[in-house]
């Protein structure tokens, strides 16, 4: 983090009514894609060092499947959305009408990979749309890249730049199911979100809470 700036519990409480408003938005769009109910929220906006990112996500050597993605306009950074390769399969799954898609079980379809890939646009577009409308600042992603692997391996390339200012990060737990589905059967996942150090402060006096 920037040493003349740190994030409070106010800061991190705005942006978890940020990623409530996304993931309203983010459901809407998958549940007409989808053509079922879909509900997704934010349970929790928290500050972690690197090492603890790596433990939420399930431990270095954890497989993952991850969408990374740039962060481009009036603020800059990277972003990355993570589920379990079993909470991707369900989504592809539930996508391509493919019973039988496995992350796991190579070669994959390039069909369910695009789909993997649109999910990461649903998700992360919902969310820095909200962003974008509550700064009033220009805030658009790159086109997403798709990595399954270990956690070590997808997250340790988007650490390398930022880690030369910051160890910590913003994570962003997200759950998502269907409407008629209990809690227990949600599917979890994590966006960490890692502004550039500059991007901080931009987005927080946009906000009114510097």
């Amino acid at each position: 983090m920037s040493s003349d700036f740190s994030i409070t519990d106010l800061h991190l409480d705005v942006l978890k009514e940020i990623g409530n408003i996304g993931a309203a938005h983010a459901a809407t769009s998958l549940s007409q894609l989808l053509n079922r109910k879909i509900e997704m929220y934010v349970p929790n906006v928290e500050l972690v060092t690197f090492d603890e990112m790596f433990e939420l996500a399930g431990g270095p050597e954890e497989h993952t499947a991850c969408i990374f993605l740039r962060i481009q306009g009036d603020v800059s950074g990277s972003m990355f959305f993570m589920l379990s390769i079993e909470g991707a399969n369900h989504f592809i799954r539930l996508l391509t009408g493919d019973d039988s898609f496995d992350f796991q079980n190579p070669p994959v379809s390039e069909f369910g990979v695009s789909s993997m890939q649109e999910l990461g646009n649903i998700l992360s577009g919902s969310y820095l749309s909200a962003l974008s409308d509550f700064t009033g600042l220009k805030i658009h992603p790159t086109v997403p890249s798709l990595s399954v692997d270990m956690v070590g391996a997808v997250i340790s390339f988007g650490l390398i730049e930022i880690s030369q200012y910051s160890d910590e990060v913003i994570v962003i737990d997200t759950e998502i199911k269907e409407a008629d589905q209990t809690e227990s059967k949600a599917i979890k996942g994590n966006f960490f979100l890692l502004p550039d150090p500059t991007s901080y402060m931009t987005i927080f006096q946009s906000l009114g809470v510097l």
